[in-house]
């Protein structure tokens, strides 16, 4: 699933999750990907025991495969969040080969020697952040054996959290205008999601959503063009700040 940030796709990977195991929650794996994410923390690795040792350690990913080899006939499903985070070629590790449709269930040998198999009743989701540093370095190979979902931001949704707030009706016109505005910005860093405005409740809460959080996105984003950040608060006190005045 790919998409900036607010539109909801940790959201739907988690629901699509439950779908498929039937909302059973021991058939799924959540895992986090971060810059000092290892394979050692997905695949296996040493961890210190009582005795002063190191004992290796099987986890999330061989766990997983490991119990959908023993119930082969439910799915198993392992939830990547913002794999686009890390070097996610080098934490799969030899899996990477074996993630193949026509090479499940081979049996591979790990850097240790142990040997494991990624069964075919085991299914991947993952979310990614297109405007995330590791995209344009993102694995070939890993990358191609993934189908793309779009996770664009959606006006319908934005409209409908706004419907349950109580901003008057000509803030809710002006800030569904800003958010359609901004989505055609030259910069792909300003098109902000939909779950951004989850929390907005009245014209109090929206103004600090502006304040503590979309400013600073849009400053960001336009950091080398001071001209178009003045543009952008322009049209948000236009449509939004001056709504609230005439609602």
């Amino acid at each position: 699933m790919v998409g900036p940030p607010g539109t909801s796709k940790s959201w739907y990977a988690d629901e699509v999750a439950k779908k498929l195991t039937g909302g059973d929650t021991t058939r799924v794996r959540s895992v986090q990907f971060h810059p000092s994410y290892q394979y050692e923390d997905f695949v296996e690795g040493f961890v210190p025991n009582s005795s002063g040792g190191f004992d290796p350690t099987r986890k999330h990913f061989r766990l997983l495969c490991e119990a959908a080899s023993e119930n082969s006939e439910n799915l198993y499903v392992l939830v990547i969040d913002e794999i686009s985070r890390c070097d996610a070629a080098r934490v799969f590790g030899e899996a990477l080969t074996y993630l193949e449709s026509s090479k499940r269930g081979q049996t591979f040998q790990l850097a240790s020697g142990s040997e494991m198999s990624i069964p075919a009743n085991v299914f991947i989701l993952a979310t990614m952040n297109p405007w995330d540093r590791g995209v344009d370095e993102m694995d070939v190979a890993l990358d191609r054996r993934f189908a793309h979902i779009e996770m664009p931001p959606r006006v319908d949704l934005l409209a409908s959290l706004l419907a349950e707030s109580e901003i008057s009706e000509a803030q809710e016109a002006g800030l569904i205008k800003f958010f359609e505005e901004v989505q055609k910005h030259y910069n792909p860093m300003c098109h902000i999601g939909h779950a951004y405005f989850a929390r907005v409740t009245d014209g109090e809460s929206l103004a600090r959503l502006w304040r503590f959080q979309l400013k600073h996105v849009f400053t960001r984003a336009l950091r080398e063009d001071v001209e178009e950040l003045r543009k952008i608060e322009a049209i948000w006190r236009q449509l939004v700040e001056r709504a609230d005045l005439v609602g």
